[in-house]
């Protein structure tokens, strides 16, 4: 046993935390996270193609106006 109380609760909690599995205690499917990290990647490429150089400066204005125009 430890002599201080924080070494003590820290073992409890290693204790605790082995007893369960990952996936449960994230509550996320690991196939799941890394095929929405596939499609993550590829969203603003794709989004950046088919927008018009007049969208996306429209798009940049508001941002920067959302930045700095407080």
């Amino acid at each position: 046993m430890a002599k201080d109380p924080n070494e003590f609760a820290r073992s409890i909690l290693d204790t605790i935390i082995a007893k369960h599995d990952p996936e449960s205690v994230t509550g996320k499917d690991a196939k799941k996270v890394a095929s929405g990290l596939r499609g993550g990647s590829k969203g603003g490429h794709a989004r950046a193609k088919t927008l018009t150089a007049k969208k996306r400066s429209a798009i940049a204005k508001k941002a920067a106006k959302a930045r700095w125009g407080k």
